[in-house]
């Protein structure tokens, strides 16, 4: 008898949750199929569908979705609130249940996330349902945990030894989501490694350093991504210049990176990306955003 195969769409979630998945399924003896890179494809097909006022990483995520439908027995697909009182998320969040089991015939795999403790309970009950025993289920959730928290550590220390090279630094301000996808984040990355530009992540900070220092920024602020994201900059006090990089029309970022550019005093370039962005306007602000770090 064929394995079961759950397909996790290589968007939103995906960057914060999909490598423990996929061990953690690999562990319990299931097969994993991550959707591909993002392509122009998916991108219209995503917003042929989704709702007009939807971010464009949303309608990246239902594009995923969209690829994978038909590919697999089940969609891993997470409803996700908050993580505690102070750490919200967006509302859209919410809506991947609704919108997968709305658009999609493919059964649906979901757990949620409404505590920092849930994702144990989303183990447990999504093993259940595939029938995997309760001890091969924790002991998976505990290699699958050990695993994540190993790779977060490593690449935090490799943004660390980072920002001690006399290179010209540039931190990038982003959801994960967005700067390590192909199709938005792909173009800027190139272009800051062709003009020999060292890269730092605000995603790859440990979120337990950098979620608190947000509040050097924003005492009031409680979206968990975001103060994330931005609580990286104090980190980052001798990077050269920052990418503030989101979507249209995400209301999140167009209030937070605008609260943030007029209390920072470096260089800065502020993108937003659509799905009718040209890369040709890219390019030319990438490199009068490098000549201007030449001159500071």
């Amino acid at each position: 008898m064929d394995k079961v195969t759950v397909g996790i769409p290589r968007a939103i979630p995906y960057y914060d949750g999909g490598e423990f998945w996929k061990s953690f399924f690999q562990q319990c003896g299931i097969n994993v199929l991550f959707s591909p890179p993002t392509t122009k494809e998916m991108v219209d097909r995503g917003s042929f569908l989704a709702p007009d006022e939807m971010c464009l990483s949303m309608k990246i995520y239902l594009g995923h979705l969209d690829y994978l439908e038909g590919k697999c027995d089940y969609l891993l697909v997470p409803r996700i609130d908050r993580f505690d009182d102070t750490n919200q998320t967006c509302t859209n969040f919410l809506s991947f249940y609704d919108l997968a089991k709305h658009y999609f015939k493919t059964p649906i795999l979901n757990y949620n996330m409404d505590n920092q403790n849930d994702l144990l309970d989303a183990a447990l009950e999504i093993g259940s349902s595939l029938s995997i025993p309760g001890i091969q289920i924790l002991k998976a959730y505990e290699i699958a945990l050990e695993k994540e928290k190993e790779k977060k550590k490593i690449r935090n220390q490799k943004q660390l030894e980072l920002l001690k090279e006399k290179q010209k630094k540039v931190l990038i301000v982003s959801h994960a989501y967005n700067v390590h996808d192909a199709f938005i984040g792909s173009e800027l990355l190139k272009l800051l490694k062709e003009n020999n530009i060292t890269i730092l992540y605000s995603d790859y900070f440990l979120s337990e350093d950098t979620n608190p220092l947000a509040s050097t920024l924003s005492k009031k602020l409680y979206w968990k991504y975001s103060k994330d994201s931005i609580g990286s900059i104090p980190l980052c006090e001798n990077v050269d210049g920052i990418v503030f990089l989101s979507t249209f029309p995400c209301g999140l970022d167009s209030l937070v990176h605008e609260l943030v550019i007029r209390k920072i005093n470096k260089p800065y370039l502020n993108l937003v990306i659509d799905n009718l962005s040209s890369f040709t306007g890219l390019e030319t602000r990438v490199e009068s955003f490098v000549d201007l770090l030449e001159q500071s």
